[in-house]
C-alpha cells in the first residue's frame, strides 16, 4: 500500500505539460512554486486533466478511504461505517465490508470521520475577489490572472471543489486549472457580464459618453469583464462571443446593482425582446441564461423572456415568488446578513446594500413558502478577507434551513443547476454526491457537519482531506504517511 500522497508543509510537485512555456506560463509556474510551500498544498504529478476533468491515460490512480461515515449529498443522515474506493477520478465502489487494497493504492484511514462531497458555490467571481474595481481596470491582465490563480487555490483549500463563475474573464484560469498548471476548483464560466448602457456592470466614466456605435471598446470590455449591448442584435452578438470563448451559461444584468455607479436598484435595464434574444442564442447552444435581478419587475420580465435562473431576488414580492415556483425557475441567492465590505462603498451604494441585506430573510422565507428550487452561492467581491468567509456564509443558511438542508443545497442541489448547461457542461459526470459512478470530489471532515455545520467555516482546521477529480490536494490526517 502506498502512502506517498501525504501532504504537509513540504514542497510538492505539480502536474506540468511537456510542451514549452511562454512568459505568462512561466509566471504561473513561479506562483505554483510559491503555492507548493504553503502548508497542506500538493498536487500529484500524475494528475493531468483534460477539459472534461478526466484523468490522463496511464496506470490507474487508486485511493481507498477506510472507515468513513458518509454524508452522500442527498440524505439528512450519515451512513454506517463504510469504505470507498476511488479509481482515477471516479468513485468505483462503496461498501460496508472491507475493500482489499490493490498494489500502489493510497489508503486513507479515516477512523470514523465523515466523508462528504466537495462544496459548490453557484455565484462566484474568480477574477474579481482580490482587487478593487479601480485596480482591476488599471492593472495589467497578467497580474490579475496571477491574483486569481492564488485565490483559486485558496478557494479549493476551503473545500469548494466547484464554482459557477457569474461574470469575469475566467476562461484562461479554468484552462490552467483543468490542465493541472495550478490547483483550483472546477469552473463553470459565464464570461463577460452582458449589460446595457448605464446598467449594472457598465463601469465607464461619463467622460466616455456618448458611445459611438462601432467605436473602441471600453476598458472593462477589453478585459472581458463586461459587454455592453443595447439592442436584441447586439445582445445576440455578445452572447455568441461568450459561447465562442467557452461559456457554460450566460449572465445578463436585468436590473440595477449595489456597486455599479449608474444603476440604482429599482431600475429594469434590458427590454423583454433583448432578454429573449439572449435566451434564444443560448438555447441554440443547448444552455441557459441567468439574470442578475433583485426586483419583482426585473424578475418577471426575465421569466417572460425564457430565463431559467434568477440571481439574487432579495427584493421580490409574494406574487413573483409564486410565479417562479409555478414556472420551475431556479433561484440562486445568497445569505447576505451584514454590511461586510460596505465600508469601501460610497453613501448611495451603502444604502443600496442595506436594502439588499434587509431583503435576505424575506427571499428565503418566500423560497421556502413556495418550494422554489434554490441554489447556494456567495457573490463575494473585491475582498480576500471576505472570501475567507465562504464556508461561514454556507453555515449562515441555518437561519432558515437545517444543517442537512443547507449542505444538500451546497452539494447535490447545486449540481442539479450546473447540469442545466447540458452539452456545454465541461465536466460530464455526477457532481455533488458520494455514490458509485460519481466524480471523486470529496472532503474528510473532522466532526459531523450535520450536527455542527459551523465546521465548514474553519476548513483549515476541520477539512483534513480535500480531493478533487480523484487527486488529493490536502491530507492532514493525524499520523498519515508517518
Amino acid at each position: 500500500m502506498n502512502s506517498s500522497h501525504s501532504f504537509d508543509a513540504s514542497p510538492r510537485h505539480f502536474a506540468r505539460p511537456s510542451r514549452s512555456r511562454g512568459p505568462l506560463e512561466l509566471g504561473v509556474v513561479a506562483l505554483l512554486a510559491f503555492a507548493a510551500t504553503r502548508p497542506g498544498l500538493a498536487h500529484s504529478p500524475s494528475a493531468k486533466h483534460g477539459a472534461s476533468g478526466a484523468a490522463a491515460p496511464g496506470p490507474a490512480r487508486l485511493t481507498l478511504f477506510e472507515d468513513v461515515r458518509i454524508f452522500d449529498g442527498r440524505h439528512a443522515s450519515l451512513s454506517a461505517p463504510s469504505h470507498v474506493l476511488v479509481r482515477d477520478n471516479v468513485i468505483e465502489r462503496i461498501s460496508t465490508a472491507p475493500i482489499a487494497a490493490e498494489p500502489d493504492t493510497t489508503v486513507i484511514p479515516a477512523a470514523g470521520r465523515v466523508l462528504m462531497p466537495g462544496l459548490i458555490d453557484m455565484h462566484w467571481h474568480a477574477m474579481l475577489v482580490r482587487s478593487t474595481p479601480a485596480a482591476l481596470l488599471a492593472n495589467d491582465m497578467g497580474y490579475t490572472n496571477l491574483q486569481a490563480g492564488a485565490e483559486a487555490t485558496a478557494t479549493l483549500m476551503r473545500g469548494f471543489t466547484t464554482v459557477r463563475d457569474m461574470g469575469g474573464p475566467s476562461f484562461a484560469l479554468k484552462r490552467a486549472i483543468d490542465e493541472g498548471l495550478l490547483p483550483g476548483p472546477r469552473i463553470y464560466p459565464s464570461g463577460a457580464v452582458i449589460t446595457v448602457t448605464s446598467g449594472h456592470g457598465d463601469f465607464r466614466q461619463l467622460s466616455e459618453l456618448p458611445r459611438t456605435l462601432g467605436g473602441p471598446l471600453s476598458r472593462v470590455e477589453q478585459l472581458g469583464g463586461a459587454a455592453i449591448a443595447d439592442s436584441p442584435d447586439e445582445v445576440r452578438l455578445r452572447v455568441r462571443e461568450q459561447l465562442m470563448h467557452g461559456a457554460t451559461q450566460i449572465k445578463l444584468t436585468a436590473g440595477g446593482g449595489v456597486a455599479s455607479p449608474f444603476s440604482p436598484l429599482d431600475v429594469s435595464t434590458f427590454t423583454q425582446e433583448e432578454l429573449h434574444a439572449a435566451v434564444e442564442a443560448a438555447e441554440n447552444w443547448g444552455t441557459y441564461v441567468c439574470t442578475h435581478a433583485y426586483t419583482s419587475a426585473s424578475i418577471q420580465r426575465s421569466i417572460a423572456a425564457g430565463v431559467k435562473c434568477i440571481e439574487h431576488g432579495h427584493l421580490m414580492d409574494d406574487a413573483t415568488a409564486r410565479l417562479m415556483a409555478q414556472k420551475g425557475i431556479w433561484l440562486s441567492t445568497q445569505p447576505f446578513l451584514d454590511l461586510g465590505g460596505a465600508a469601501a462603498l460610497g453613501p448611495v451604494e451603502q444604502g443600496q446594500m442595506r436594502q439588499v441585506v434587509s431583503g435576505t430573510a424575506r427571499v428565503y422565507a418566500l423560497a421556502r413558502k413556495y418550494g422554489i428550487k434554490t441554489a447556494f452561492g456567495t457573490d463575494i467581491l473585491f475582498s480576500a478577507a471576505l472570501a475567507e468567509r465562504q464556508g461561514a456564509m454556507l453555515a449562515d443558511l441555518t437561519h432558515w434551513y437545517t444543517a442537512a438542508e443547507a449542505l444538500i443545497m451546497a452539494t447535490s442541489t447545486n449540481a442539479e443547476l450546473l447540469a442545466l448547461s447540458g452539452p456545454r457542461n465541461p465536466y460530464p459526470g455526477k457532481l455533488g454526491v458520494v455514490e458509485q459512478g460519481a466524480l471523486a470530489d470529496l472532503l474528510v471532515v473532522d466532526g459531523d457537519p450535520l450536527r455542527d455545520i459551523r465546521l465548514v467555516a474553519d476548513p483549515g482546521k476541520n477539512f483534513l482531506v480535500i480531493m478533487k477529480n480523484g487527486v488529493i490536494y490536502k491530507n492532514t490526517l493525524p499520523g498519515f504517511g508517518r
